[in-house]
C-alpha cells in the first residue's frame, strides 16, 4: 500500500503518520489487503482540522471520507470511521459475488458427481498409500440422451428454460454432435468436435 500524506498548514511529523497509519492497518486487514494506495491531506484552518482521505482499492475501487473536527485525532477518526463504513460494503459485495459465483456452479450442474469406491473394494496397492489408485473413481451411467437435431440458438434456448446444466445434440447445420453447457459465470459454453 502506497501512502501519500499531504499537510495544508500543518507539519507532518512522525507522529502524525504513525497515526495515519494505524488507522489505515485496520482497514488493510478488513480489505484483506487490496488497498493499492491512500492520500491522506490534512488542513488546519484557524479552529478546527480538516481530513481528506481518499482510498484506492483493487478493481478501481476508490472510497472517500472527509471530515472536520476541534482537533487531528478527532477528524482523523471521523473520516475513517466513514471509510470503514465504505470498505465493509464493498468487502461484503466481494463476497456475496464469491457466494453466488460459487452457488450458481453447483446448482448449474444438474448431472450427479461420480462417487469414490468403498475402501473396502480399493486394491491392496491403494491401502499401501499410492496416491494415483487412492482416489479411484467409478463411473455410474446417469441417464441415457436421445441426441436430437437441432440449431446452436434453439439448443441455447432449450439449456436456458431448462435446469440441466448441459444439454447433448445433433448440430443441424454441420451434422455433428455438440455439448453445450451453462459456465460458472451465467453464460453458455459450446463443445464442437474438430473436422
Amino acid at each position: 500500500m502506497r501512502l501519500e500524506l499531504t499537510g495544508r498548514h500543518v507539519t507532518i511529523t512522525p507522529a502524525v503518520r504513525k497515526a495515519v497509519e494505524q488507522r489505515l492497518a485496520r482497514m488493510a486487514r478488513m480489505l484483506n489487503d487490496s488497498l493499492v494506495s491512500v492520500q491522506v491531506v490534512i488542513t488546519r484552518e484557524r479552529f478546527r482540522t480538516h481530513v481528506d482521505m481518499t482510498l484506492h482499492a483493487r478493481g478501481d475501487h476508490f472510497l472517500h471520507g472527509e471530515a472536520t473536527g476541534r482537533n487531528l485525532p478527532v477528524a482523523l477518526g471521523e473520516a475513517t470511521e466513514k471509510l470503514e463504513h465504505q470498505a465493509q460494503k464493498l468487502k461484503s459485495k466481494w463476497t456475496e459475488r464469491k457466494r453466488q459465483a460459487h452457488s450458481a456452479a453447483k446448482a448449474g450442474s444438474a448431472a450427479p458427481r461420480p462417487e469414490r469406491a468403498p475402501r473396502a473394494a480399493r486394491t491392496g496397492a491403494a491401502a499401501a498409500g499410492s496416491d494415483a489408485e487412492a482416489g479411484q473413481i467409478r463411473i455410474m451411467r446417469a441417464r441415457r440422451y436421445e441426441v436430437k437435431p437441432m440449431s446452436v440458438d434453439e439448443a441455447a434456448l432449450e439449456v436456458v428454460a431448462g435446469s440441466d446444466a448441459f444439454l447433448v445434440f445433433r448440430n443441424a447445420r454441420t451434422d455433428t454432435i455438440n455439448v453445450l453447457f451453462r459456465r460458472p459465470d451465467g453464460h453458455l459454453g459450446l463443445i464442437e468436435p474438430e473436422a
